[in-house]
């Protein structure tokens, strides 16, 4: 098998054609979606993997996308688009990867936001997975206390899902992905 090799980038406005011609002539290692604009980037994207799949490519392609920063929107901002963005192609399949550019986000921000998002859209497990309910009148116990304990316990486990339930009531039906479960039974 070859070492090296090349990426390609795409912006998304070519023709089925000059992708085609370019993949051919290339032969990249993988190739890369960066729109021109934000603007209709999901749809677009949803077009490019289309396009790609015309020409019978399987080349691994990864989204590249940024989002600089803006009046009025802080880094929340920027993960929540991101994950719409991001997330909505990749829970339909379309995508092996993700490259973006923020301005409002350390590198550290950045990184910790890739790994939450390929882990919610299940492209990459890194982490322990916790899921829990909201918490209503049926919970008898502290169930933000009881949570924060298992994670400490069990926050080393990568790929383990693990869902705490406040009842028996909705608890079975929302932890029914989870490989293990707590359901609190009463008080304390």
């Amino acid at each position: 098998e070859r070492l090296g090799g090349y990426a390609m980038v795409f912006n998304g406005e070519e023709s089925e054609e000059t992708m085609l011609a370019a993949l051919n002539n290339a032969s990249p290692r993988l190739v890369m979606l960066k729109p021109k604009s934000s603007e209709g980037r999901t749809f677009l994207a949803r077009r490019f993997f289309a396009k790609l799949r015309q020409c019978e490519s399987s080349v691994p392609a990864m989204l590249w996308y940024e989002y600089p920063k803006e009046e009025g929107k802080d880094q929340d901002d920027v993960v929540v688009n991101a994950s719409a963005d991001f997330g909505s192609l990749f829970v339909d399949g379309m995508g092996e990867g993700l490259l973006w550019d923020a301005e409002e986000l350390s590198p550290d921000m950045l990184r910790e936001s890739s790994f939450n998002l390929l882990q919610a859209s299940r492209m990459r497990i890194s982490k322990t997975e916790f899921i829990s309910c909201p918490s209503c009148g049926r919970t008898l116990f502290n169930l933000q206390d009881t949570t924060a304990k298992i994670q400490e316990r069990t926050g080393h486990l990568p790929g383990v899902r693990i869902a705490v339930m406040g009842c028996i009531v909705n608890g079975p039906g929302e932890m029914a992905d989870a490989d293990f479960g707590y359901v609190g039974s009463g008080v304390g």
